[in-house]
């Protein structure tokens, strides 16, 4: 272990009932604790950890773990309050990716989770430093130990021997692991969240006695809401506000409270917070803005030493609408109404409009949380909390960042499972941002980045506020879609031309009524009627005609959903009111999802009560097609498997970080690989390149071409210097050269037109005709790495025709990649073609996917052209850039 290892620094992690600890390297001035934390383990502990019972054993453990480092030797402690409670400790003796691992907990802290949560740390860490699987001994009696190690999610095998049992594990992340550490956090997660959002008492610091102030707003709200439990105000000018009691300081409280809103300004908040730490509260909910970075840092500084969690700072405030808690500590205009739809938000002003549409619709709110700033409390932790509290049915989040995208992600997926997940994807307007650095990272844009997010998580994602609330309220009431057939009804040809339109634009499908179907609605409907699809039924129809064409094509008509659109007029048949009733007098059999279309309606989106539930009605076409057309995503991506990410052969990892250590010891900064050592890290991962050969010299072009020359004698001579990206642009690239002659004339040219910079030519077989594609990989600082894929050429940029998911790549991700782009018909064989080598294609994006996880020191990676042809697939040109940079594990369980 290096000196930088062990100074790395300290994170904060939950244990399994919600308590902070912080786990950190040991450092020497440990020894005292360290010592002291096996001196005081009962005489069975001790036993159980050295198998047997010695005056120094304790001393010595704590000089092995506060000793100088050493190579292959790593100790990481967990300490909460200042105080170690427990030590885990890996050892390969310097040689070996095997390492003895040991783990000690301190005595009466057992079952609460540190042990297992300092072992994932330091399985981390090892994996870091290239040791793959840790070697244990135990008592077989030793019960507790040998269940953490079978309960961690990893490959355990054991060996007894006599009265001990040898534990291998290795350490190799897949998704059973990773699906174990997920679930540990989930519960230590919510557990965490009970004092913020189900809080035994509260005390708002900040209330002022008169109106105006922010405190004194959430205080009427938690009294007028009427919050079940225990409600204080702390001031010291005052013994009551707002008929609530209130006391000088937080200390002097009766209780600690669970809850603490903190409303004082910026220069006073640090100090509220340490003051409510010392006192035991569990959670801090701070509305104050303008926090300068020292009061920043402070405040949280205050919270991870005592454990808190926080909301904010620069936020709306939190609600819970059980009608057993009834909390609203915010300072919105009005409460929330209960119900069943879980928010969380980043700006207040969107948190107060969407408040009040789910209000307005009744659907209501469950739990809702503006994060403010962030500092804590995120996304990720509301998702969890919406994922366990029963009441729960639809999550909405408007969020402008990410802490952590991977491990988002991964909650995401598992809780949209079960409930719709709908966000505003904010931020769009970074799409204009290009980096000129290649085509990858020219194609990859925030924009793409979060939507690649979304689409593999089952997120819904909408461009609005308005959008958000008009999908919610069709995920709520209606069952969703078996595909995307629609079907619109109409009294109003206009209307249902609009309604068309709507729904091609998004890509719904509008097929023709079957005969039998036709022949059944012209018998039903009133003369003059048209029925096709649009069907209109004229402004002569009846509710009661309405009502039975709208039961028969529902029931029988080859449709998976309905649009009806509906014009008041002024024919005596029927009034709006009576066709609207008609619609909503739904039988409850029906399984598929209808919605309303009324052109003079006031609001954008209402529910309709029905006797079956309600249903949506919509002012504009667009926004029906837009949220049916969401509901068709939704169910279909609820209708395939999770993916799963393929196992390849071929896959050399030791020797790809073998070669990335080798150029950035030569290259401190990092840097564009040359052609050879490009090709050397693209060979560890199986991927397949063209055959080619480097020459510095004129005879040595002529040599090569010699050796690489197919049945038709042609070459390609490309120019290299280091920084030469687009070879193309820089006109250095000779096609089709023949013979020796057109060799030497080629190298002279690029070596007169170069002086100075060139260091050599590529030179390459002509490849044969096919699909030119383009793939590569850009590693986001926040989202981790970014596969593209599109048609490629000189042209890639201009026709921006490209996919892109976050690596790894699963099955379906590397399909979904494949059939997105506007070029996949050319790929499937258009037109009469033969359809390129689709496996091929296939395993060399779940190639580039597995060399970006594993390396996160590839910065950019540029195959273009990537030739597909039925027979195969080639990578012509490659460009890959490295950076320093250390692994960064993003499913490790720690705070912000």
């Amino acid at each position: 272990m290096t000196d930088d290892k062990r100074s790395g620094p300290p994170v904060h992690a939950l244990l399994a009932d919600g308590t902070t600890v912080c786990i950190r390297p040991v450092a020497a001035g440990d020894h005292e604790q360290l010592q002291g934390l096996y001196e005081e383990m009962s005489p069975e502990n001790l036993r159980l950890r050295f198998f047997g019972v010695s005056r120094r054993s304790a001393e010595m453990a704590a000089d092995r773990a506060c000793a100088a480092p050493r190579p292959g030797y790593r100790a990481l402690l967990a300490e909460r309050s200042g105080q170690v409670i427990a030590l885990a400790e890996y050892d390969t003796g310097g040689t070996g990716t095997e390492a003895d691992m040991s783990i000690a907990v301190a005595e009466g802290l057992h079952h609460r989770g540190v042990g297992t949560l300092l072992v994932e740390h330091l399985v981390s860490a090892a994996r870091a430093d290239g040791i793959t699987a840790f070697a244990a001994d135990a008592l077989s009696e030793n019960r507790e130990v040998l269940r953490l190690f079978a309960d961690l999610g990893l490959h355990t095998a054991r060996r007894f021997e006599g009265p001990e049992v040898r534990c291998t594990i290795e350490l190799a992340q897949d998704d059973t692991y990773l699906s174990a550490v997920e679930e540990r956090g989930r519960a230590a997660d919510v557990a965490s969240l009970q004092p913020l959002l189900r809080p035994k008492s509260v005390a708002v610091v900040g209330a002022g006695r008169t109106p105006g102030s922010v405190g004194r707003a959430i205080l009427h709200h938690l009294k007028a809401g009427g919050y079940t439990r225990r409600l204080f105000a702390v001031n010291p000018a005052a013994t009551s506000i707002l008929g609530v009691p209130s006391h000088p300081s937080v200390s002097a409280l009766p209780v600690a409270p669970d809850l603490v809103v903190v409303a004082v300004p910026a220069e006073g908040v640090a100090q509220v917070a340490e003051e409510c730490g010392k006192a035991g509260t569990r959670a801090l909910l701070v509305v104050t803005a303008g926090l300068d970075a020292e009061q920043a840092q402070a405040l949280l500084t205050a919270c991870r030493t005592y454990g808190m969690r926080l909301v904010g700072p620069n936020c709306l405030g939190v609600s819970n609408t059980d009608p057993q808690l009834r909390l609203d500590a915010t300072f919105a205009a009005t409460h929330p109404r209960p119900g069943t739809a879980g928010v969380a938000v980043q700006s207040g002003g969107v948190g107060i409009a969407l408040l009040d549409g789910l209000s307005r619709l009744g659907i209501g709110v469950s739990t809702f949380a503006s994060l403010g700033d962030k500092y804590d409390v995120s996304g990720n932790d509301m998702l969890q909390w919406w994922e366990s509290d029963h009441r729960t049915d639809l999550a909405l989040l408007h969020l402008e960042s990410f802490g952590n995208p991977r491990a988002f992600s991964r909650t995401a997926r598992r809780v949209a499972r079960r409930i719709p997940v709908l966000t505003v994807d904010a931020g769009r307007t970074e799409a204009g941002r290009r980096a000129a650095a290649s085509h990858t990272a020219a194609a990859a844009t925030r924009t793409m980045t979060r939507g690649a997010l979304f689409t593999q998580a089952g997120i819904t994602a909408t461009r609005s506020v308005g959008e958000l609330l008009e999908t919610a309220a069709l995920l709520h009431s209606q069952p969703l879609p078996a595909g995307s057939r629609v079907a619109i009804v109409t009294n109003a040809g206009g209307a249902g031309v609009l309604a068309a339109d709507a729904c091609a634009e998004m890509g719904l499908a509008l097929p023709a009524p079957a005969p039998q179907l036709v022949d059944e609605l012209l018998a039903e409907l009133p003369e003059g009627a048209a029925v096709g699809n649009p069907v209109d039924a004229s402004a002569a129809v009846t509710e009661e005609e309405l009502a039975h064409c709208v039961d028969r094509i529902m029931r029988l008509g080859g449709f998976d959903a309905m649009l009806v659109a509906l014009v008041p007029t002024a024919v005596a048949a029927a009034t709006g009111d009576d066709l609207v009733r008609a619609l909503t007098r739904a039988p409850a059999r029906w399984t598929k999802p209808v919605a309303v279309i009324r052109l003079e309606q006031a609001l954008p989106v209402e529910l309709l009560q029905a006797e079956c539930g309600t249903v949506p009605s919509y002012a504009e076409p667009h926004a029906a097609a837009r949220a049916l057309a969401h509901a068709v995503e939704r169910a279909n991506w609820l209708a395939r498997p999770a993916g799963s990410v393929p196992v390849l052969d071929g896959v050399e990892t030791q020797r790809a970080h073998a070669v990335v250590e080798t150029y950035l010891d030569a290259h401190p900064d990092g840097g564009w690989l040359d052609p050879r050592t490009c090709a050397e890290l693209l060979g560890c991962y199986g991927i397949p390149q063209s055959p080619w050969a480097w020459a510095e010299t004129e005879d040595d072009a002529v040599l090569a071409a010699e050796r690489l020359r197919g049945a038709d004698g042609r070459v390609v001579m490309k120019g290299h210097w280091p920084g030469l990206l687009h070879k193309s642009v820089e006109h250095a690239v000779h096609l089709d050269l023949r013979g020796d002659a057109q060799v030497r004339a080629a190298f002279r040219d690029l070596e007169t037109r170069f002086a100075g910079l060139l260091t050599g030519v590529v030179l390459q077989p002509l490849a044969d005709r096919g699909t030119e594609l383009f793939a590569g990989v850009v590693q986001d600082q926040v989202f981790g790495p970014l596969v593209l894929f599109g048609l490629g050429g000189t042209a890639t940029e201009v026709l921006a025709d490209h996919a892109a998911r976050l690596a790894p790549l699963t099955d379906h991700d590397v399909h979904d990649l494949i059939t997105a782009p506007r070029c996949a018909p050319l790929l499937f064989g258009a037109d009469g073609a033969r359809p390129v080598d689709l496996e091929e294609l296939e395993r060399l994006l779940l190639r580039l996917s597995r060399m970006a996880s594993e390396l996160p020191q590839l910065a950019e990676a540029d195959f273009n052209p990537v030739l597909a042809t039925p027979g195969g697939v080639t990578v012509l040109d490659a460009r890959v850039r490295l950076v320093p940079r250390r692994p960064h594990d993003p499913y490790l369980r720690r705070l912000r």
